[in-house]
């Protein structure tokens, strides 16, 4: 079991309070929320559940957290993104635990939580807690990726698309992504780092936390999750056919050396636009801040609850 502990007339316990958005992913976390139960009760732990799809409802769970509770998330990426944005709003630094429940999942993936409901409580049961760091774009944190360029509205409009993710999972977003190549506009930044500025035209731009986003986990092979250091990536401006050749080696875990990525690791870095042109961009599948973006690596800000088998 987990530190944290409290007696309650004699006996021992952990607070867990499980919030879950039913309207993640597949929408069947509710049929597992018992067994998830049992896991913790079998444990020895307190479990209160919060069923909630709104801003306000998390919001209003996190101020009330006491210092003995541990808060654990069922959802996808913009879930857990709301629940550690509200955490720092108000002062919290309880340890999170994850739930994989939205489509992607990537920063659970990346952290060897398993898919299935009642073994991802059973890692947090047994599990134990690790300084995490954090990104922080514009005052506002995310736990796994920045980006802006292709296909960051894929997720956006994902959102609104139920029927699509419930039916093709990732694969939606494959679907949706190839379908904006045709309409590849070329983004005319000024990126600078600690070491180099960068003005010219990119396709897309990512800093992650993890190793990847959009179910391509091999974008950042090399990241962890509490280096004090985030991945950036970014795609200089190429031809459809070459954006479509590239990726065939991101999957494969072949693209750092290609001449048209820049990759490095940062403790912070800065994206401006060049033009007057509006370019969307993105935190954790939501929509993100407007340029300029000055994005930094928050080491060890959050306490992360990661599966006895994680050691990255």
């Amino acid at each position: 079991m987990i530190e944290y502990e409290e007696s309650l007339e004699g006996v021992k316990f952990v607070k867990k309070i499980l919030i879950y958005n039913p309207y993640s992913g597949d929408k069947r976390f509710k049929d597992a929320l018992d067994s998830c139960a049992e896991v913790f009760c079998n444990a020895g732990d307190m479990t209160h559940i919060v069923r909630t799809t709104t801003m306000e409802a998390v919001e209003t769970v996190i101020k009330e957290l006491d210092e003995s509770s541990q808060l654990i998330i069922a959802g996808g990426d913009g879930t857990i993104n709301m629940a550690i944005n509200a955490m720092k709003r108000h002062g919290k630094d309880n340890p999170l635990g994850i739930i994989p429940a939205g489509t992607a999942n990537d920063f659970a993936s990346f952290l060897d939580i398993p898919k299935d409901p009642r073994a991802a409580a059973e890692a947090i049961a047994n599990g134990h807690v690790i300084s995490a760091d954090l990104g922080c774009v514009n005052g506002l944190y995310f736990n796994n990726v920045c980006g802006g360029g292709l296909f960051i509205n894929v997720s956006h409009s994902l959102s609104s698309d139920n029927l699509a993710k419930s039916i093709f999972g990732k694969l939606a977003y494959y679907i949706k992504g190839l379908g904006q190549l045709p309409n590849i506009t070329p983004l005319k930044l000024r990126i600078t780092t600690k070491t180099q500025v960068y003005e010219e035209d990119f396709a897309l731009f990512l800093t992650l936390n993890s190793g990847g986003c959009g179910g391509f986990n091999r974008i950042a092979p090399f990241a962890r999750v509490d280096d004090g250091y985030l991945d950036f990536i970014a795609f200089r401006s190429m031809s459809m056919t070459d954006i479509a050749g590239l990726f065939l080696k991101i999957l494969a875990g072949e693209h750092l050396e290609d001449p048209r990525i820049i990759f490095s690791h940062e403790e912070s870095v800065t994206v401006e636009s060049l033009d007057n042109n509006h370019i969307d961009t993105d935190v954790d599948g939501e929509p993100g801040p407007k340029m300029p973006l000055e994005i930094t690596c928050k080491k060890g800000a959050l306490k992360l609850i990661v599966p006895p088998t994680y050691q990255r």
